[in-house]
């Protein structure tokens, strides 16, 4: 997508790295150009902000599919990609192929699969994949138990200066668990695992992480356990990093009762004090992403017994609101909700997006922080309506997002 004319928007709040700032902002040919007391130029596109947030288009770490509509009524101008699909991207077309699917008015960014198949066990051809566009590997739905396996793609990847993304929980306790153990798993007479599943796991990949001198990504920690080990991780120097989805900070596993499919997740929900665990870890910088792990699933998925129905929610259009919720209960406030959101998933991709700088890339979203709405999953532009928040009322979203300075629908 090509910026035909300079665009200028005016009279909003800039969310900058380090902080708010009253103003504008200039975008030409894709990039920013100006930022804070800007003024329009013969020949310039004219918005105003109305006192809205002018923020950088977010940027959502590891979803399973690409509903660019959801995206857009969401904020979202990218998302990295798991490699969790039909077929797996475990080879270099298949890759390039993903990378190329969203374009112009989306930039989608693959994560390869780690292991062939996504089997846990040969490795994939990594170097070809990041020359074919991935910009990070995953070990996707499951871990990898084999720790041999595990920390030679870790030394692979740090050779070729790649993420690698862990999905942490140790199948050997998880099984096929659908429930954390406790006394809701009890009471529903639901297959559960134990939260310490996680914990094992995490413990494994940042001591693996750690000898191969790799980056490490954690997708999800849920448990005060694993938000220790990360916590301990960072102290040390480790290169690792910590995400969660909104579910996991929003909701316990009280939200499972009367067999609510839709509140079944990989990770499942954890207790209370696991929840209030997180938000803490959200507040102290232990958890550097938050991403809304966007997995529709239609009826034949949801619609059934909650020990057979799959995992997963469709997260991309509520992911900025129930953010938003964190910088009204004082928990963080839109800097950092930004750098959460935005800025740190970009790092990790190493894109040159995810802040509001001169020189980059012109992905701009502006945000009424006071928007009222109702979620409602008939109505999601995504492709399945599963959400766990449906008819709650929502306050905050996207109203006008730019794509390297063009405007796409919501």
């Amino acid at each position: 997508m090509k910026q035909q004319t300079p665009l200028t928007i005016t009279g909003g709040q800039l969310v900058l790295p380090d902080g708010m700032q009253s103003g504008g902002i200039r975008l030409v040919d894709g990039l920013i150009e100006q930022l804070g007391d800007v003024d329009a130029q013969s020949g310039d596109t004219v918005v105003d902000a109305r006192g809205q947030l002018i923020a950088p288009g977010l940027v959502d770490f590891g979803v399973f599919a690409v509903d660019k509509p959801a995206f857009h009524f969401g904020g979202i101008t990218r998302a990295a990609v798991m490699p969790d699909q039909s077929p797996p991207l475990d080879y270099p077309s298949r890759v390039k192929l993903v990378a190329q699917s969203g374009k112009p008015d989306f930039w989608v960014h693959p994560l390869a699969a780690a292991t062939k198949g996504l089997a846990g066990q040969e490795l994939s051809e990594i170097g070809l994949m990041k020359a074919a566009g991935a910009r990070g590997v995953a070990t996707g739905r499951s871990w990898i138990a084999d720790s041999g396996t595990m920390l030679r793609l870790l030394q692979y990847a740090a050779m070729l200066d790649l993420v690698v993304v862990s999905h942490a929980e140790d199948a050997g306790l998880s099984g096929s668990a659908a429930a954390t153990a406790g006394d809701m798993a009890t009471r529903l007479g639901l297959p559960s695992a134990p939260a310490e599943a996680e914990a094992l796991a995490v413990a494994r990949d940042i001591t693996l992480a750690e000898m191969a001198g790799a980056r490490l990504h954690l997708r999800q920690v849920t448990t005060q356990a694993s938000i220790d080990l990360v916590r301990g991780a960072k102290a040390r120097g480790v290169s690792v990093t910590a995400g969660v989805t909104p579910a996991h900070f929003m909701l316990s596993d009280l939200a499972t009762a009367e067999f609510r499919t839709f509140a079944k997740f990989s990770p499942p929900l954890r207790s209370e004090d696991d929840r209030q665990a997180v938000i803490a870890a959200i507040a102290d910088g232990t958890i550097d992403v938050i991403a809304s792990g966007h997995d529709p699933r239609g009826p034949e998925d949801k619609r059934l017994p909650f020990s057979d129905a799959d995992p997963g929610m469709a997260g991309a259009e509520t992911l900025l609101a129930m953010t938003l919720n964190l910088v009204r209960d004082g928990v963080i406030d839109l800097p950092r909700l930004i750098r959460l959101l935005a800025g740190n998933p970009a790092a990790l991709l190493g894109v040159n997006a995810g802040a509001l700088a001169v020189g980059q890339e012109a992905d701009i979203c502006l945000i009424d922080p006071d928007k009222p709405w109702i979620v409602d999953s008939a109505q999601m532009a995504a492709t399945a309506g599963n959400t766990p928040f449906d008819r709650q009322p929502a306050q905050g979203r996207a109203t006008a997002v730019f794509k390297g300075g063009v405007q796409v629908g919501l």
